[in-house]
């Protein structure tokens, strides 16, 4: 009797086809059209994504990507191949597991397309976000619930949320920060997250924002908050690493527009630090498992130019998690594990 298999798709956010400007023009123009990433009209955003932000952002954006692009393609990409790799080894034969890219490809069309062929018993959905957001994890369900709908037998699905303090991804990444502190000292940690709209927080939790101490511990108010979730996973690094409260600092990233984001802003306390004497910070990135453009670029580039312009002498990146071993086997709990 033939054993039916579970499907796995696993689903990172997407990188340009190549570094050449017209794959990061179609990349950006994909990602930025998403409703759920500049929540405005419709018609304001395809004025504002074609006429303004995609044609002045590709040029630039693909000189960045021209300096971490590799014979195997974006980190983002080989770093996530060699995941899912590792994680249907992990699994084993009863498992068919997927990979797909939110923006461009392979895209989630094509990976359920692939499972769906083999016409699994059930399919388990794994965005690759710790934390949850509408922009990211919000977006990966309602993509695959436009695709599905319209197959004539859809099989159980499962839908992850979010990981945020998974404890042995935790265990995972200070391990990861820990091999630094081995071979330097560092005055300061820095928690650096992807930032969001404050409004797109409200949207899904009213309160926040309200008392300042409103993501101080997740409760049922703001269990799904992005901002609570990350700083939900910062204090359980700090735990892990053994850190005091004044030997870190979270802050958020990548601003886009006039309108206020979370904060603060790691620029703003790049330049706090700094003042205060701090020579030497380590940097971790906990809302990316694979390491891309604003990793290796935003943090390990340009925030550590900023900082030594700034009077600090080093701010050193630990990577993201990738295809560590501990990460492949923490995908291996989460898949498995039952709601």
């Amino acid at each position: 009797m033939e054993i039916s298999k579970t499907g796995v798709l696993l689903v990172n956010v997407g990188t340009p086809d190549s570094p050449e400007t017209i794959d990061v023009w179609r990349y950006l123009r994909q990602f930025l059209m998403d409703g759920r990433i500049i929540d405005i009209p419709y018609w304001r955003r395809l004025l504002l994504v074609n006429l303004i932000i995609a044609p002045f952002r590709a040029p630039k954006s693909a000189r960045e990507y021209q300096k971490i692009w590799s014979e195997k393609g974006s980190p983002l990409m080989y770093h996530s191949c060699n995941f899912k790799d590792a994680v249907q080894q992990e699994l084993g034969e009863n498992f068919i597991v997927s990979l797909a890219m939110r923006y461009q490809n392979p895209s989630i069309e094509s990976a359920l397309e692939t499972l769906r062929q083999q016409r699994p018993s059930s399919i388990v959905v794994f965005p690759l976000f710790p934390q949850y957001a509408s922009a990211t994890v919000g977006s990966v369900h309602q993509k695959v619930m436009e695709v599905v709908q319209n197959w004539p037998e859809i099989p159980k699905l499962r839908f992850i949320d979010s990981f945020y303090d998974h404890p042995r991804m935790i265990r995972t990444i200070a391990s990861m920060g820990r091999q630094h502190f081995d071979q330097f000292r560092y005055d300061h940690i820095l928690f650096t997250f992807h930032g969001l709209p404050e409004r797109q927080i409200r949207k899904g939790n009213p309160g926040c924002f309200t008392d300042p101490n409103c993501c101080a511990a997740i409760h049922a108010g703001n269990h799904s908050c992005y901002r609570a979730q990350c700083y939900a996973t910062s204090r359980s690094l700090a735990e892990a690493l053994d850190l005091e409260d004044g030997d870190y600092t979270v802050s958020f990233q990548s601003r886009l527009g006039k309108d206020p984001w979370i904060q603060p802003y790691t620029e703003d306390v790049l330049g706090t630090l700094a003042a205060k004497g701090v020579k030497k910070i380590l940097a971790f990135s906990p809302s990316f498992v694979a390491d891309c453009l604003e990793t290796t670029i935003e943090v390990g580039e340009e925030y550590h130019e900023m900082f030594t312009e700034l009077g600090g002498e080093d701010l050193q990146l630990v990577e993201s998690l990738n295809d560590h071993p501990q990460w492949v086997e923490t995908a291996r709990e989460i898949i498995l594990e039952k709601d």
